[in-house]
């Protein structure tokens, strides 16, 4: 079985030891190439030619952008596609900092775990074909958004450019930050669903493909439960940023099996397309990746388009 390692060595949390180490595993069982990124957007060239040389696996060390990058690489722009056999299955092994992807698919944070559960899963043919997200030219893994988390990205970019570590801690701060100093904006978004009247006022919106909508260390934050790689995309979306209310949001969120509710929240899963449109220019992020600022965005469930490599579920 042909592979290709594709290595962010700039990713949070790889280093040079666990690289070689990760390299060797899979040397073991698998023919494997290894290739380091240089540059932003080599994530997604490398895919595009392990397809043209066919390759069956693309492993994935790195975190959520480089898994992107990847995935764009192997799918192309357009969401009107239907699944590639030729394309090769994509394994992910975390380096970054939240890793949500992957740890969405069942796989361990710890990157030597997650090589023998790789390892184990392609021994035994265990591929999931799951849906994807898709707006504005880009495909997304798990989730997407307007406004605020869209801000909290483009600052961690900022911070990464400047040579600071990211952290949890440093998400939190930066969305606090970003929180109250959008606190007395007008809303701008108008959401349009499905089956539904458009919805205006709305100040901030997540888009999701899986559950859960990220991580807080070892933490899950579920903004939408009932979303999966099997279903539609799911909407949460708040007309509010009043601190009492957007504070029970959040304790909702990081319950265990929280079902977030409150007056001021849009919630719903399984949407086949949102369309958002903007009074005024506001940020959006893909998979953590900052794209800039849009004044109107659809957002896509594309379903069944990938292959990838995954443990079992876990059982009840």
């Amino acid at each position: 079985m042909r592979a290709l390692l594709i290595v962010n060595p700039n990713a949070t949390t790889t280093t040079p030891a666990g690289r070689d180490r990760l390299a060797h595993a899979l040397r073991g069982r698998l023919a494997l190439t290894v290739v380091h990124t240089t540059h932003r957007g080599h994530a997604a060239e490398l895919a595009r030619s392990a397809h043209a040389d066919g390759m069956d696996v693309v492993v994935a060390h790195g975190g959520d952008g480089t898994v992107n990058e990847i995935v764009n690489g192997l799918l192309g722009p357009s969401p009107d596609r239907s699944a590639d056999p030729t394309l090769p299955r994509l394994a992910v092994v975390p380096g970054g900092s939240a890793n949500v992807f992957a740890r969405s698919l069942g796989l361990s944070p710890d990157p030597l775990e997650a090589t023998e559960q790789v390892l184990e899963s392609l021994q035994e043919g265990r591929t999931a074909r799951i849906g994807l997200g898709h707006c504005d030219g880009r495909w997304f893994t798990f989730n997407a958004g307007l406004g605020l988390d869209a801000e909290v990205c483009e600052a961690i970019d900022h911070s990464r450019a400047e040579g600071k570590k990211v952290t949890t801690a440093r998400y939190v701060r930066h969305a606090i930050t970003r929180f109250f100093a959008a606190k007395r904006d007008e809303p701008a978004l108008t959401l349009e669903l499905p089956d539904l009247e458009p919805l205006t006022g709305v100040h901030y919106a997540f888009v999701s493909n899986s559950s859960p909508w990220t991580y807080l260390e070892s933490r899950p934050v579920h903004t939408n439960p009932g979303t999966s790689f099997d279903t539609g995309l799911g909407v949460f979306a708040m007309t509010t940023t009043r601190v009492f209310a957007s504070l029970r949001v959040v304790q909702q969120l990081l319950a265990t099996h929280g079902q977030p509710f409150s007056p001021h929240l849009l919630r719903a899963d399984d949407v086949a397309r949102i369309r958002a449109r903007a009074s005024r220019p506001i940020g959006l992020q893909v998979d953590g990746d900052y794209l800039g600022l849009r004044t109107e965005v659809e957002f896509v469930s594309v379903p069944s388009i990938l292959d990838v490599v995954a443990p079992l579920p876990p059982s009840p």
